[in-house]
């Protein structure tokens, strides 16, 4: 035993060091001053207005975790950094740092309450307006890449009208309906989410193309005349009953050969792969809804008790995949 050394435990016991260094980073806009060119501390100093000797732990930091490169006594952005978190353009994780720093990083200090209780820890109504916009925002940065990966993955182009069930902003309803012009769309989901959903829709060319309606898919009437619907990070929001109850629901107002497209971190059997999936259950269950992840079996086997017939599972981006099923 000699040979065995703590040093695994203390690599994820450090973990959150990591994260809060990065999430501070990006708040302080170090990455956007990168952009401007390569840096001393003191010209970082100036620009970004932090006292040089709390600036320059911050920097230290991303230097050592290999997000900030150092040559000489200049700072610059190391290559992930330039295309994520700079708002040079393209992808921008940015809101997704900002919402996990200011609303998931707090709520994981009751995580050990969460699992003791298996009880809500926050409720529906503990998202201000602004909460609500930072998790929205947030929550459209980081599955951008499951979005666009769908609509590159899936052909649409049979399907005429597709319904996003608690679509949220409708990001993943834009480059499907950039892809495939055919296709016209609903967008169904909350009074709160809907009104955000208007004002990021009417900024794209496709605000026609979609239609709003407002409403709780477990209370209120689902759309029915869909011939494909998308339930995207959703099935993760509520343990296994709801779950099930939501896809009995969506059953009863879908027709014989409808597509239902369920986009999630499916796991293997033993719910330990991907990784990123397995603590991600962590998270959901401190949702409102006390979510948790879910293998691909267990989806099939939902399937199969519903009357819906398994059609495939692809991958999409990083730990995301598509479970298709058709109504029969």
């Amino acid at each position: 035993m000699t040979d065995v050394t703590p040093e695994p435990i203390l690599q994820i016991a450090s973990g959150f060091l990591a994260a809060k260094h990065l999430f501070v980073a990006s708040e302080i806009g170090l990455f956007e001053k990168l952009a401007e060119g390569p840096s001393t501390l003191d010209e970082l100093t100036k620009r970004a207005g932090i006292p040089r000797r709390t600036l320059r732990i911050t920097v230290d930091a991303m230097t050592a975790l290999g997000i900030v490169e150092r040559q000489g006594d200049r700072y610059s952005n190391g290559s992930a950094a330039a295309t994520f978190l700079s708002g040079a353009g393209g992808p921008d994780l940015r809101p997704f740092l900002r919402f996990w720093n200011r609303l998931s990083y707090p709520r994981w200090m009751r995580l050990e309450d969460a699992i003791r209780t298996d009880e809500m820890i926050f409720g529906k109504s503990s998202f201000s307006d602004q909460e609500q916009k930072l998790y929205s925002e947030g929550v459209e940065a980081v599955t951008a890449g499951t979005a666009h990966a769908l609509a590159e993955t899936y052909n649409f182009r049979p399907h005429q009208r597709l319904l996003d069930l608690g679509g949220g902003t409708g990001s993943f309803l834009i480059p499907i309906l950039s892809r495939f012009g055919n296709l016209q769309a609903t967008l169904f989901d909350l009074p709160a989410v809907a009104s955000a959903a208007r004002r990021h829709l009417a900024q794209t060319p496709h605000e026609s193309r979609i239609r709003m309606v407002e409403g709780d898919f477990f209370r209120d009437p689902i759309p029915k005349g869909h011939d494909a619907i998308i339930i995207a990070n959703i099935i993760h929001c509520f343990p296994a009953d709801l779950a099930q109850e939501l896809l009995r629901r969506v059953a009863n107002c879908v027709s014989v050969g409808t597509r239902i497209l369920l986009v999630d971190f499916w796991t293997n059997v033993t719910h330990t792969e991907p990784i990123f999936a397995a603590l991600m259950a962590g998270e959901f269950l401190l949702t409102p809804g006390r979510g948790d992840v879910y293998s691909v079996e267990e989806a099939e086997r939902w399937f199969g008790q519903i009357g819906w017939r398994h059609v495939e599972h692809r991958p999409l981006a990083g730990p995301a995949s598509l479970l298709v099923a058709e109504a029969e």
